[in-house]
């Protein structure tokens, strides 16, 4: 795959990642960890891109908190590339933020956004895709991406694909029908059955002054908003300008800004594997695991043990006997214990540290 010197990437990677507790914190969150060996998740996104879209022309939008991390991270990035959000407003607005830099940068330039924290395999594969939705996003149209469900999950939105406009490769394109929300397990399970729904994946392409357009079109207050940044880029203000702005912006969604209003979308359904690894349950399908279906990681010692993960982070070693369907999680000043097939629940265990003052465990 061959460079295209027209496209750039926009990383967002502004997450905390609380799910991923007690192994992310606020400082630290799952994106800017290697969680599952090797690079962290952000270093793994951005190799995943190259060389068709080589790190000169890659940008990180994150939060204030975490941009020196990321930069570290991250030294084949432009420093001013990594850009921070003052504060957390939402898909939308870190959206619109890039596609004003990129349209400052290189006016009328094809960009990818996507998540940082997602594991898609192979590259090739990814980047043959990328490269599908980069001639269809040229031809002025919004493009996203969505992958066949492989199972009635619950924790995604789906997509409801339209008339199929090409299959190439492996490669599908097709109109978009409708953007349906997260569903419950009933309603996952018709949706498989049907065909006609993919996962989605949180990727979109479109050209930067198109994507301003329709954000124009459709969240007038936003592009107002954002617009007087173009002119402060590049220059030592621009964070103050940025910090201005920011704060009275209200939070919305990319999906209910622009998806669920603008009329012409096509999604590109790829060949490659996805996982947005939400949860500790999802690393029961990446790492390796021993007969019994265990997985160690750390200073384990297990025993008659079956269907359960065991994380250490920590110094000591963990030792488990007789344990059955249980995640087991060993940071230095915390444990999580629970059923395998409720990390999704973490959540509320962020959320009951918070309330309780426990902001040394955050």
């Amino acid at each position: 795959m061959t460079a295209r010197s027209d496209l750039y990437a926009v990383i967002m990677a502004g997450g905390s990642g609380t799910r991923f507790w007690p192994l992310s914190r606020g400082a630290r969150p799952k994106q800017l960890l290697g969680i599952l060996g090797g690079p962290t998740m952000i270093q793994a996104t951005v190799a995943r891109l190259q060389p068709l879209i080589p790190a000169e022309r890659v940008l990180v939008v994150t939060t204030a908190a975490l941009a020196e991390e990321t930069r570290r991270q991250l030294p084949m990035l432009k420093p001013e590339h990594v850009i921070a959000e003052p504060v957390g407003r939402d898909t939308a607005a870190c959206v619109c933020l890039a596609a004003v830099v990129i349209e400052r940068l290189h006016p009328g330039a094809t960009m990818v956004l996507l998540p940082a924290d997602q594991i898609i395999e192979p590259a090739d594969a990814f980047q043959r895709a990328l490269a599908v939705g980069a001639d269809l996003a040229a031809q002025r149209r919004l493009v996203t991406y969505g992958i066949a469900p492989r199972f009635p999950a619950t924790g995604y939105g789906y997509i409801r694909v339209g008339d199929s406009l090409s299959q190439d490769n492996g490669i599908g394109v097709n109109q978009v029908e409708r953007f349906v929300e997260k569903p419950d397990e009933e309603t996952a399970k018709v949706y498989v059955a049907e065909g006609t729904y993919r996962w989605n994946a949180g990727i979109f392409c479109w050209r930067s002054d198109v994507v301003l357009g329709e954000l124009e079109q459709h969240c007038p207050w936003l592009t107002a908003a954002l617009a007087p940044l173009a002119d402060h880029w590049g220059r030592a203000d621009f964070a103050s300008v940025l910090d201005g702005i920011y704060q009275p912006l209200r939070k919305i969604s990319i999906d209910y800004a622009l998806m669920e209003k603008a009329k012409d979308i096509v999604v590109v359904t790829g060949e490659f594997s996805w996982d947005d690894l939400g949860s500790w349950d999802a690393l029961y399908d990446h790492l390796p695991h021993d007969p019994a279906g265990v997985i160690s990681q750390g200073q384990v010692v297990t025993h008659d043990c079956l269907d359960s993960l065991f994380y250490n982070s920590g110094r000591q070693t963990l030792v488990a006997q007789g344990v059955e369907g249980m995640t087991v999680v060993v940071t230095p000043d915390a444990i999580l214990i629970l059923p395998k097939g409720r990390s999704q629940e973490v959540k509320k265990v962020v959320d009951a540290l918070k309330a309780s003052g426990r902001a040394d465990l955050l």
